[in-house]
């Protein structure tokens, strides 16, 4: 299958290493939408002048996840004048070693939202070659984000952007599917999609409008239409009490050959679909992965 690995949102690397995942916020959230000659870089990339807005220095908050994960995010602390002097005087000086910030965050970050936002913490420089690190967090909720391991999925689902690590991600009505490394996340026109440049699948959840029907004669009505594939280009499998059935085909789109995945997942009353688009004939083990990943909690938990 074609190797696809993400890029830094902040600094354009290659995103290879599941221990560490960086992702930067290019301003604070007060700064969005603003005219670009109201925001003013201070000759590097971490202090920034905002005018009627206030002053701003990017630190790195480091987050534990679950396996074994580390998120760090660049993101702004806003803080007062004298401080961004200060930090500019230092920045690329010996001094800069103990530089000490004091300020309140920038960012509104999901899963933690409003409460990060505007809560007062502390940053100091850990690396020399690194921003400066928040090391305390003054707010009874939003402290966690420092002192708690955060279920990864959780939190990397709210991310749109490319990762280095498959996610799984809730759709909804207890059903989830795993998004895979490489591509970004978006929800429009009652599905969520999930792409890359040459690759890309869309999942929607549909209910069955006849009560109490057998989820095998509930997928017969679902493909009432679909194209008749040969035995080779088509799966069926059992889903718990339920059936995931599959089929692919190659169709020519401007003499080109398109390649389509067609899967749902079937169980009482509901259902899962999905459609994947692909260039590589090899990433159909990539589809029928995605297609095997989607799964509907019972009592909680995932099958």
């Amino acid at each position: 299958m074609t190797t696809h690995l993400p890029s830094c949102a902040c600094c354009g690397e290659t995103l290879a290493d599941e221990r560490r995942i960086d992702f930067g916020y290019d301003l604070p959230d007060a700064a969005f939408g603003l005219p670009e000659e109201a925001v003013h870089r201070l000759g590097v990339r971490g202090l920034l002048r905002v005018d009627g807005v206030g002053c701003f220095i990017r630190c790195l908050l480091a987050v534990r996840l679950t396996h074994g994960t580390e998120l760090v995010l660049g993101a702004w602390v806003e803080v007062d004048e004298d401080t961004l002097r200060r930090a500019d005087e230092l920045w690329e000086q010996p001094g800069y070693a103990d530089l000490s910030i004091e300020g309140t965050f920038a960012n509104r970050i999901q899963p933690w939202g409003d409460d990060l936002l505007g809560a007062a913490v502390t940053a100091k420089v850990a690396d020399p070659e690194e921003l400066p690190c928040v090391v305390e967090v003054r707010h009874p909720v939003a402290s966690r984000v420092l002192t708690r391991t955060w279920d990864r999925d959780h939190v990397l689902s709210r991310f749109p952007y490319p990762l280095p690590v498959d996610v799984r991600t809730d759709l909804g009505g207890r059903w989830s599917v795993l998004r895979s490394a490489g591509l970004t996340a978006s929800f429009a026109d009652g599905a969520d999609h999930f792409t890359a440049p040459d690759r890309s699948a869309s999942v929607s959840l549909m209910r069955d409008d006849v009560p109490g029907r057998a989820p095998e004669d509930f997928l017969d009505a679902l493909l009432s239409g679909a194209p008749d594939t040969r035995p080779a280009q088509r799966l069926r499998e059992a889903l718990g009490e339920g059936v995931r059935y599959a089929f692919w085909l190659t169709r020519q789109d401007n003499g080109r050959p398109r390649h389509e995945f067609y899967g749902m997942a079937v169980t009482a009353g509901t259902a899962a679909g999905i459609y994947c688009t692909y260039e590589d004939p090899a990433d159909l083990d990539w589809a029928q992965r995605t297609w095997r990943s989607l799964d509907r909690a019972v009592n909680g938990a995932a099958r």
